[in-house]
């Protein structure tokens, strides 16, 4: 597990070039140079010399990032800004009393029985398993249901009504979360925790591991090596032709973590009564980033407000995405709007499309 000191010299490859408030979508909103990534390197770089504290003050500008990613998918020396970030949060969470709280809140023990207790509840009102009546199958997918869909047992229905007479086949397994709520507070041990256990999981033979949830596809990324597959990518690969009930519009919001949308169009090609129209800066941030809303609640709703614009204009019946957190952070910033869009998520709309 690096140390801050660790990444002396990645800190020290960036050149203050400034190509980063370019995409950064809370200096976009801010215009604070602190709260994108050179100002921070400058910050923390002061803190390997010896020359600042890593405070209180310091971690309020390392909690103002939304870990979207795009600095460093943006930075012409490759920095991997997160990683830094990470190890500056957990040297400072690990040292404070909220910070071992925090880190309590979710070790496997609280954060596991939280889990439980929600798939308990809602087991009832979820299918026992996922099934195919189509029996040959050529192409096997592990699902990685995610946190979200643990707790809201949707998702396994939708799956059945759309894949039970494809050739696909849906494998699932106990999966830990993906590990991003932890690298976002800092709590690594708890990631290394959680990344072993999801790697364990994959004792089994599949072609692709999908995933439904972009956040969650770009932090298993970071560990398991494999083939991967989104919700879109599997649907139009599935060559089932969907048809919604009755003419509608829909737009789509692209999570930053989602790298792959080639899928989108000729997805709403194959699918009859459904007309596309792409918003104005479709891939801009929600505002939501997960505890990003919490610690800054104002600049979030900012970032949402301005997102639901663009949504607006499209005078659409249906925003989609492929992200839990981005569904929350597009309702947010279409709260107060009597004809606002649905905010639904692909796979969610495209079970629409199928018929009973």
């Amino acid at each position: 597990m690096n140390k801050l000191e660790d990444y002396s010299d990645d800190i020290n490859k960036c050149s203050k070039c400034g190509l980063c408030q370019s995409v950064c979508p809370v200096y976009k909103e801010t215009g604070n140079d602190c709260a994108v990534s050179r100002g921070k390197f400058v910050m923390l770089d002061g803190v390997i010399k010896g020359d600042l504290e890593l405070n209180n003050n310091i971690n309020k500008y390392l909690d103002l990032c939304l870990k979207c990613d795009k600095c460093s998918k943006f930075c012409p020396s490759g920095i991997d800004v997160c990683k830094i970030f990470e190890a500056a949060k957990y040297q400072y969470a690990s040292k404070t009393i909220l910070g071992r709280l925090i880190f309590f809140v979710e070790s496997k023990w609280v954060f596991g029985l939280i889990i439980n207790f929600f798939k308990i509840i809602t087991s009832p009102f979820r299918k026992n398993s996922l099934h195919n009546k189509n029996k040959n199958k050529t192409i096997k997918v592990l699902y990685f249901k995610g946190c979200v869909n643990n707790i809201c047992p949707r998702s396994d229905i939708y799956l059945n009504k759309i894949f039970e007479n494809s050739d696909i086949e849906i494998i699932q397994k106990d999966f830990d979360c993906c590990g991003l709520p932890f690298l976002s507070s800092g709590n690594l041990e708890r990631f290394e925790e959680v990344k072993n256990h999801n790697i364990k999981m994959l004792d089994c033979d599949f072609d692709y591991i999908l995933t439904d949830c972009a956040s969650c596809e770009s932090t298993l990324k970071k560990y398991i090596d494999a083939k991967f597959i989104n919700i879109g990518e599997l649907l139009l690969k599935s060559q089932i032709k969907f048809k919604f009930p009755h003419n509608t519009k829909v737009t789509f919001h692209k999570p930053c973590h989602l790298e792959n949308d080639d899928f989108l169009i000729p997805l709403f090609d194959n699918c009859e009564n459904v007309e596309y129209i792409k918003m104005d800066d479709y891939d801009s941030c929600c505002g939501f980033g997960g505890e990003f809303s919490i610690k800054n609640i104002r600049l979030s709703k900012s970032i949402s407000e301005n997102k639901a614009k663009n949504i607006l204009k499209t005078n659409t019946d249906y925003v989609l995405t492929s992200c839990p957190g981005c569904v929350i952070g597009l309702k947010m910033g279409l709260i107060g709007h009597r004809k606002a869009p649905k905010v639904i998520s692909l796979l969610d709309f495209f079970a629409k499309c199928i018929n009973e």
